[in-house]
């Protein structure tokens, strides 16, 4: 299984994408060791707003997705402890997909839900069924069965996106123009970051780590910094 737009650079994003229940129980705490600014925001992305509540509630439904998909117990476990970033990572996601879909939108490109469905069609033949591609996109990509669609309307219109530019994304010089221009919409979005989650790299258009001591995992039962 091939995906233009998360497989086209090597990202956070792929299978190392979970985070442990700890983390996700201390979620409302890390609001407080935020941007006082933008008071209970993870990140604010052309003057609106993901919040954590949003970026949990997002988190959950992999982590439920993930246990539904193990039966729990062991198999959970497991996948649990071989990621160790999924709150970061699904914050990634949720700010660059809204910087392809203002990139997109900025080049008059749009996805309908025909051509959503014929994507999604054409996939689960190649995949063996509905249930073994939500099983590959939730393994590779962290993407919950509920957020499939969602999920390839961003494919759709990174390929849209991709010709209208004439970068061919098998190449690396397709690849630089293709991110290039994603690039630039970081740019004028101004992307700002919870420093919980770290900062925004608009050149890269990705997610780093902030450089500060202070900042820490805080898990059940521990007060934050």
């Amino acid at each position: 299984m091939h995906s233009l737009y998360r497989g086209s650079r090597p990202r956070r994003r792929r299978s190392a994408l979970a985070l442990s229940a700890a983390l996700v129980a201390a979620a409302p705490l890390l609001a407080a060791c935020g941007d006082d600014a933008h008071p209970g925001a993870a990140a604010v992305v052309g003057g609106e707003r993901i919040t954590v509540s949003q970026l949990e509630n997002r988190v959950n439904e992999v982590r439920e997705a993930q246990r539904s998909a193990t039966g729990g117990g062991a198999q959970y476990a497991e996948a649990v402890s071989k990621s160790g970033g999924l709150a970061r990572d699904t914050l990634h996601t949720m700010v660059l997909d809204r910087v392809l879909h203002r990139a997109a939108a900025d080049s008059g490109i749009s996805v309908t839900r025909r051509e959503t469905q014929r994507m999604r069609e054409g996939l689960e033949k190649q995949a063996g069924g509905a249930k073994a591609l939500e099983a590959g996109w939730l393994r590779q990509y962290g993407v919950a069965p509920a957020r499939l669609d969602a999920s390839l309307r961003t494919e759709l219109e990174a390929q849209k996106l991709a010709r209208g530019l004439g970068a061919d994304m098998q190449t690396k010089e397709g690849q630089d123009v293709f991110w290039r221009h994603m690039s630039a919409t970081s740019k004028k979005l101004d992307i700002d970051l919870n420093p919980r989650y770290g900062t925004w790299d608009a050149v890269n258009s990705k997610r780093t780590d902030a450089k500060t001591p202070w900042l820490r995992e805080v898990s059940r039962g521990q007060q934050p910094a």
